[in-house]
């Protein structure tokens, strides 16, 4: 099957498991059916899914990966002794781990198309990171704490892993609270990391996006927790803070060069 014939096979078993878009046709154009395929993806509800689906779904992903680029940690200049600052996609990096910024549900963004990275990282991993989501949160029997974090399979992600964590959310100023529990998720995901013997983490800017934590305070607690877990377990993991925005950017090449 060609990319197009497995992007409408999948389109297709996803309508049928929703009624109510029977008559939807599906678009002529390339990305009218990548965005019709996403959407599908997001709403879906962590329930079962064929093998046959799976084997069309995984190559599908798996050549789309191919074809944005994976981005190997030996190709990112170091900016600190095992630390990098790289500005991109974080579902291309072919590290160990990347982060997650989740809500508490831990099962993924079901807004079609939304271009959070919670979105973004279900979408390219495929159905089975929501259905392994679900899992752990049935087994746990209650929402994940802010600060706390899980670890998955990546699926059809270049990295072998996905850390997800659930930062803390202002809504008006930041406490010092909110400070405490954002460390928290980088101490524990870096926990969990150095418990599953992962060599290189990639951390996305945790709850500067629709969490709304300043961007400059979350990074000086993103490097500050980093370099203090790291000098404490006297630990050899290599970091990449991973960004997307050109002010984050800044923000963290300003704050590591004034660090080293």
């Amino acid at each position: 099957m060609t990319q197009t014939e497995k992007r409408i096979y999948l389109i297709k078993a996803l309508l049928r498991e929703q009624p109510g878009f029977a008559n939807l046709n599906i678009p002529a154009s390339e990305q009218g059916q990548k965005n019709l395929l996403r959407s599908l993806f997001n709403i879906r509800m962590p329930i079962s899914v064929s093998d046959d689906f799976l084997e069309v779904q995984d190559s599908y992903l798996q050549e789309e990966a191919v074809r944005k680029g994976i981005v190997a940690l030996t190709d990112l200049p170091p900016i600190q002794k095992n630390i990098y600052l790289w500005k991109g996609d974080i579902t291309t990096l072919g590290c160990d781990a990347i982060v997650n910024a989740a809500n508490s549900q831990m099962l993924g963004c079901f807004c079609p198309c939304h271009n959070c990275i919670d979105n973004q990282i279900h979408t390219f991993s495929g159905v089975q990171l929501r259905l392994a989501c679900d899992r752990l949160m049935r087994e746990q029997g209650y929402d994940e704490p802010t600060g706390g974090a899980k670890i998955t399979s990546a699926y059809n992600l270049p990295c072998r892993f996905v850390i997800h964590t659930v930062g803390p959310i202002i809504q008006d100023r930041v406490t010092k609270n909110d400070e405490r529990l954002l460390e928290s998720c980088y101490r524990s995901c870096l926990e969990i990391a150095e418990g599953n013997g992962i060599k290189s983490i990639a951390f996305c800017c945790i709850s500067t996006g629709e969490f709304h934590f300043p961007n400059e305070k979350a990074a000086e607690i993103a490097i500050q927790t980093v370099k203090e877990f790291k000098g404490q377990k006297k630990s050899g993991i290599e970091v990449i803070f991973n960004v997307f925005k050109e002010r984050d950017y800044d923000i963290y090449r300003r704050l590591l060069r004034a660090d080293r």
